[in-house]
């Protein structure tokens, strides 16, 4: 049977739906939720196939932001990581009248490195896809290991990620399959740049898999949305730098004209 896990907390008036990333689960935003759910109506959701949401098998972006929309409040401010951003993005672009603003968090349009724009190479992409096959929790682990590199609490931060992964079953390999797939085919940087909702866009200064490069490439294509970048932050910023993630977050939303 297919069950999307959905979990509600605090009792704020404005609603935050929150979309993790690539082979993790809602267990993940456990180092802010606390703090987001003393000023919001908090929303964690597993996206379709991982953590607790079973039954599900690979979906196209489309298909996973329509999964995740019909079991969503009215209206709310959506931010998604990572992958979890292109959901979150696609939501935003297709049901502008459902999302008062859109935070993405260490998210591409593109993850997929072209020409002139920097990203991860596909033939990593495809490499990890192929080792997925093989050994899939030690390729998950290695991704995991990528994304907090370079931070002063990266042994840390990578072991909060492992646990977050262990703590629930791991996703199939069709499904992290499926998440690759989105993370090397999806580009969503043209239709971003009419975006009718207000877009803050947090990054890691050492990110390994969103180069900070496409920071100033992206604030010219899409002037209106704001752009900020954690200096010592790599590609998990809300659990190497919570309380500046909060806030940034928190005067954000606050700004943002909400509608009920």
């Amino acid at each position: 049977m297919k069950t999307l896990w959905w979990q509600t907390v605090g009792t704020g008036n404005c609603h935050l739906v929150l979309l993790h990333g690539w082979g993790l689960n809602a267990e993940v935003w456990r180092c802010v939720s606390e703090e987001l759910a003393s000023q919001f109506t908090l929303h964690l959701v597993d996206l379709p196939g991982y953590g607790r949401s079973r039954g599900f098998g690979a979906m196209s972006l489309d298909e996973m932001a329509q999964q995740v929309l019909d079991a969503a409040p009215q209206n709310a401010v959506w931010l998604g990581w990572s992958l979890g951003g292109l959901v979150a993005s696609k939501i935003a672009l297709d049901n502008p009248g459902r999302v008062s603003a859109l935070v993405t968090v260490a998210s591409s349009p593109c993850f997929s490195a072209q020409d002139a724009w920097p990203g991860i190479k596909p033939e990593v992409l495809a490499g990890f896809q192929q080792q997925l096959s093989e050994d899939f929790q030690r390729t998950v682990e290695r991704f995991l290991a990528l994304q907090t590199m370079g931070t002063e609490t990266a042994r840390q931060d990578a072991r909060t990620l492992k646990q977050t992964v262990l703590s629930l079953p791991m996703p199939n390999v069709e499904v992290l399959n499926g998440g690759l797939e989105i993370l090397k085919t999806v580009d969503l940087r043209e239709p971003l740049a009419s975006l009718a909702v207000p877009h803050l866009r947090i990054y890691g200064y050492l990110d390994g898999l969103v180069p900070r490069k496409v920071v100033p490439l992206l604030d010219d294509l899409w002037p209106e949305s704001q752009s900020l970048v954690v200096a010592k932050a790599a590609h998990a910023p809300f659990i190497s730098h919570p309380g500046e993630f909060c806030s940034a977050l928190s005067g954000f939303i606050r700004a943002v004209p909400t509608t009920p």
